[in-house]
């Protein structure tokens, strides 16, 4: 039986374009799922020279797909109804989206949390944007959780009264302003209001269009190495950003899944704290950061930029299965006089390995090593594989033989059709 659905994951800590394959691979689709994470992360997408920032709302959504908000993501009720709006102003047409009843619900109660749980961690602090999304993963956890199904029915003044009570318990503990229950449920409630004609049981809804022979395209948020389990923990999100998380975030098995594309830049980057062994704290990582306008999608943060790791991208083949690599981003170090890829790490002893670790003491001791390319291109307008640069092609080559994987999406620049399509 043919696969009837692909997926889209980033292949380390997020903010590789996505959102730029996720569109292309869409218009090819009938069902666009988003599976993880909340408006922690964002999708760019540019669509006849406009840009849109998506933080919840699947980016297929401009394709004509049926954007499905699956049961793994934690939903701001406030600012996915502000995405809908923009959408609408904009003359998208929202009339195709849904929203699992399985999926969780964040309240201000979760906001505040995590502003004091980071406050907790001191020196420790790993970066969170405060967008409430660990707190509500962990109520989901926990079993205090509101989901989708309970915010539109009856018992939600119940229930959230009794998740205020018990917050507002840990708030005077530690001197914080306690959440008042009648200002929220009625805030909340008129939220839940103009959702509810969004959410439907979506598992079996995707499962009967599978069964018809409908494609279907799912993006995982963030990527893998902010993975909860196999990322750098703790300096991660709070939910599974692999392959696992596809699967557990839609209600689809394994059995449906077809190609999987692990999306990357020619570079690397990152946002927040944590190890990066690559980062680059020079004149080239400013450079690079700039050519590449890598400011955060949701947070506007100064992204962290380096060189594109192998070592790293190898551990995500290893954990996702990727059929496809994706590389955005080329046309940015075709800029550069000269590009780098990391194909080892080098411990304070001086072995070298090809095996990645996420143990942050571990990594913060490793030293990339290097291999260098020629940099000085041009792919402007280039529409098919056998028109780039030899040096280009010679760069691209090192990074398919590395990992064993085919790179067969190449972006060439921000809009929808700086795409090649390598067959």
């Amino acid at each position: 039986m043919k696969k009837k659905v692909d997926v889209v994951l980033g292949a380390f800590f997020g903010d590789e374009g996505k959102g730029k394959i996720i569109d292309f691979l869409s218009t090819k689709a009938d069902l666009s799922l988003r599976c993880a994470g909340g408006n922690n992360a964002g999708h760019t997408i540019v669509v006849d020279g406009k840009k849109f920032a998506m933080h919840l709302i699947p980016s297929g959504i401009f394709s004509g797909a049926t954007a499905i908000i699956g049961n793994g993501v934690v939903v701001d009720p406030k600012v996915l109804l502000e995405e809908i709006k923009m959408l609408q102003e904009s003359g998208v047409s929202t009339e195709k989206l849904l929203i699992s009843e399985k999926a969780h619900v964040i309240f201000n109660y979760h906001q505040e949390f995590d502003l004091l749980e980071e406050e907790m961690r001191g020196k420790n602090k790993i970066g969170t944007t405060k967008r409430g999304i660990g707190p509500s993963y962990s109520d989901k956890m926990a079993r205090f959780g509101i989901r989708m199904e309970d915010f539109i029915s009856p018992k939600f003044a119940s229930l959230l009264k009794n998740n205020i009570e018990n917050k507002n318990k840990m708030f005077a503990l530690y001197g914080k302003e306690l959440i008042d229950y009648k200002k929220t449920y009625k805030e909340y409630k008129k939220y839940a209001d103009e959702l509810a004609p969004y959410v439907v049981d979506t598992v079996n809804y995707v499962h009967n269009n599978i069964e018809n022979g409908k494609k279907v395209v799912c993006e995982g948020a963030q990527a893998t190495l902010l993975d909860i389990d196999f990322g750098t923990y703790p300096f991660v999100t709070s939910s599974n950003t692999t392959i696992g998380g596809i699967l557990n975030g839609t209600g689809l098995n394994a059995s449906n899944l077809g190609r999987v594309y692990g999306v990357i830049k020619a570079y690397s980057s990152r946002v927040g704290e944590g190890p990066y062994v690559t980062e680059l704290l020079d004149e080239t990582g400013d450079k690079i950061r700039e050519l590449g306008h890598e400011y955060g999608t949701t947070t506007k943060r100064p992204r962290r930029c380096g060189w594109l790791d192998l070592v790293a991208l190898k551990y995500a083949v290893r954990l996702n299965g990727f059929t496809d690599i994706a590389m955005n981003h080329l046309d940015t170090v075709g800029k550069l006089d000269e590009i780098k890829l990391c194909v080892g790490y080098q411990d304070a002893s001086g072995k070298v390995t090809t095996d990645y670790t996420t143990n942050p003491d571990k990594l913060k001791d490793m030293k990339p090593v290097y291999k260098t390319f020629e940099g000085n291109f041009d792919i402007t307008g280039v529409k098919k594989f056998g028109k780039l640069p030899e040096k280009a092609k010679v760069y691209l080559k090192a990074v398919e033989e590395f990992v064993g994987v085919p790179i067969t999406l190449i972006g060439t620049g921000p809009d929808r059709e700086d795409l090649i399509v390598r067959k």
